[in-house]
């Protein structure tokens, strides 16, 4: 699979774009460039910011997506958090994103990251959602808790993760945060916390039941709804 090969590239040349990455594969470029906004695969620009030596993690779960197409609604899931300046002061926004349908199905706010951040995203999505087949994430500590795990287990999700230091692995989310932070333009605009919080809601509303999909050709609330739909009719 075409996916599969330009990870592989990428965990050996990060900072590969699509040209570089089809001499190595020996494909078009054209074709290499609709794979990566496919499946929102980004070459990781580095920055000049300084070396902090970081803490070896520990690889236990795979990464099940480089042998899955997500296929049908709830097939996998995946998760991610932002941050949002405000003020000199942070936001966090954390997602859990069904890659099939392409819909936000779980989300949290608060001022500060860690666990209850993640966790609350997961709780939001199981809530109202059927329990995915896969579960994806990065290895961010967040997700490795044992609560977060020890959930995912109880639910019988499998846990599938980025390799480290790989953050195309999980290019659903990224993809998703580049458009939603454009959309949501520049938080300093708003006066109190509040209000970038209830526009912050408004957003991923506006994401799921309004904004055209280019991959789907509708908006993902619309596209799972019919898949839904879909599924009842060949279950009668």
């Amino acid at each position: 699979m075409l996916k599969v090969k330009i990870e592989e590239v990428l965990r050996e040349h990060p900072s590969y774009g699509s040209p570089r990455i089809a001499l190595v594969l020996g494909r078009n470029h054209k074709a290499i460039e609709r794979v990566m906004k496919l499946f929102g695969i980004k070459a990781y620009r580095r920055r000049g910011k300084k070396w902090l030596k970081k803490k070896k993690i520990q690889v236990i779960y795979a990464n099940l997506l480089f042998a899955v197409t997500p296929s049908y609604r709830h097939h996998a899931w995946a998760a991610d958090f932002t941050e949002l300046w405000w003020k000199k002061k942070k936001l966090y926004v954390a997602t859990v994103i069904d890659l099939y349908t392409r819909e936000i199905v779980g989300m949290s706010i608060s001022k500060s990251k860690g666990l209850a951040l993640t966790m609350a995203a997961l709780q939001d999505a199981l809530f109202s959602h059927t329990r995915p087949v896969i579960f994806h994430s990065d290895n961010g500590s967040e997700y490795r808790a044992h609560s977060f795990v020890r959930t995912l287990e109880t639910v019988g999700s499998a846990i599938s993760r980025s390799y480290p230091a790989c953050p195309w692995e999980n290019g659903y989310q990224e993809s998703f945060y580049d458009k939603f932070k454009v959309e949501l333009g520049d938080p300093n605009r708003f006066a109190s916390y509040g209000e970038l919080i209830a526009e912050t809601y408004r957003q991923i509303r506006y994401y799921n039941n309004d904004r055209i999909h280019t991959a789907l050709k509708m908006p993902p609330r619309q596209f799972a709804q019919l898949h839904a739909a879909a599924t009842m009719q060949t279950t009668v």
